[in-house]
């Protein structure tokens, strides 16, 4: 058995965290979970390790369980002692990295707990898919403000990092790799990119098979 066991769905947020166990050559095994939108017995089970019942969920080798991607890429690269993904202390990027990796999980990430299905929070059918509708919105203008930051050819320049792997993923997600190709191409350039890398190929094949046959 490997040391970490990490509970994910294919094209969903856990994404960005398997990429990186398998970029570090960190031995994992990756639990399928089902749609959790849909299965009630998937978010009970989830929710025996995570009280969200959300992925990323990622169990330690000493048995604990650490949850949102942030903090698990800080704690790999910690880890690991690997500065692959995130900036090491005194590397002149890593202020930026910090503020954009907390701006990805605190403002664009919580839009698809929101949207994805808004019922759960607005209960009315029809202002629901108002709400719904607002979300999407504000997302596509959170978007806009990363683009403003976004380097030349990674989002840090030309440093690497895991705000790559977040954004090729994320740009999966509505409103989709069209949209941002039109409203934001430096992050559209970036995915590309990231698309490309041999280090992630595999596992983006296994989550997006239709974007990567």
């Amino acid at each position: 058995m490997a040391a970490y066991r990490l509970f994910g769905r294919a094209g969903w947020g856990s994404v960005i965290v398997e990429q990186q166990l398998a970029a570090l050559g960190v031995p994992f095994d990756f639990e399928e979970v089902p749609d959790l939108f849909e299965s009630e017995e998937g978010r009970r089970r989830l929710s025996q390790h995570n009280p969200l019942a959300q992925v990323p969920t990622l169990r330690l080798p000493d048995g604990s369980v650490m949850t949102e991607s942030a903090a698990i890429t800080l704690y790999l690269a910690d880890a690991t002692g690997r500065d692959d993904f995130v900036p090491s202390v005194g590397e002149p990027t890593r202020p930026q990295f910090l503020r954009w990796l907390v701006f990805l999980v605190a403002n664009v990430y919580p839009t698809f707990t929101y949207a994805d299905d808004p019922q759960r929070f607005v209960h009315d059918e029809t202002a629901a898919k108002a709400f719904g509708t607002v979300v999407d919105d504000y997302r596509c203008r959170l978007w806009r403000i990363a683009e403003a930051a976004a380097g030349a050819k990674w989002f840090l320049g030309d440093r690497f990092s895991a705000l790559d792997i977040y954004v090729a993923t994320m740009t999966h997600w509505r409103p989709g790799r069209r949209w941002f190709e039109e409203h934001t191409p430096a992050l559209a350039a970036i995915a590309r990119r990231g698309d490309e890398d041999p280090r992630f190929r595999a596992v983006w094949a296994r989550n997006f098979p239709r974007d990567f046959a």
